[in-house]
């Protein structure tokens, strides 16, 4: 099967990964909302984990770090003022790492991401996990691109859940998580395949 080109090849975007220390890193919705109950994802625990590592090695090379959480508001599985809703304590945010509460899966729309990255001064290298792949992830991984940016996503530091076709017939977690960094990567940003390849 014939491969195109991706649109960053054809517009001479580039596809270096940026050093984890250039960076500000932003963690998307790692809530306890998609460890239990109806929003579970297939891959959370692992990809988890993975931002667990990721978060670790930002601290220790001194990369900023923002936290993103989406509030649904009460009753809901994103309420944030339950446990549901809360972020997951293993990658609880550290003292002085701010918190943007968003209601839209593109963490920029009608929140404060972009005056907090100032505050941080932050430059263009931004580096995102998260929950869900193929929505949060892959919409903020856009408006970070609309802006400006230049976004890294780290594909096993998300995950996202089975869904129907327009069709009926099932697409696969790991289908539709694949599919969802393969449009990031062809034009919002590069994909570091683990937090590893970010570290050098």
């Amino acid at each position: 099967m014939p491969v195109s080109p991706t649109l960053r090849e054809v517009l001479g975007l580039g596809a270096e990964l940026p050093r984890l220390a250039d960076t500000t890193v932003v963690l998307i919705d790692f809530q306890n909302t998609y460890r239990t109950g109806v929003m579970t994802l297939e891959g959370a625990e692992p990809a988890l984990a993975a931002a667990a590592r990721l978060l670790a090695a930002a601290r220790a090379a001194g990369a900023p770090v923002v936290h993103v959480i989406n509030d649904g508001g009460p009753g809901s599985p994103y309420d944030i003022r339950a446990d549901i809703g809360a972020i997951s304590p293993e990658v609880s945010p550290a003292e002085g790492e701010p918190v943007v509460v968003k209601r839209f899966p593109d963490a920029f729309h009608e929140t404060g991401l972009e005056k907090v990255l100032r505050e941080l001064g932050s430059g263009a290298e931004l580096v995102l996990a998260g929950f869900m792949t193929h929505m949060c992830v892959t919409f903020t991984a856009q408006g970070a691109f609309n802006r400006g940016y230049r976004p890294t996503v780290v594909a096993e530091a998300t995950a996202t859940r089975s869904l129907p076709a327009p069709d009926g017939t099932p697409v696969a977690a790991g289908t539709l998580r694949t599919a969802a960094l393969t449009t990031i990567g062809d034009l919002f940003g590069t994909i570091a395949p683990t937090v590893e390849d970010l570290i050098r």
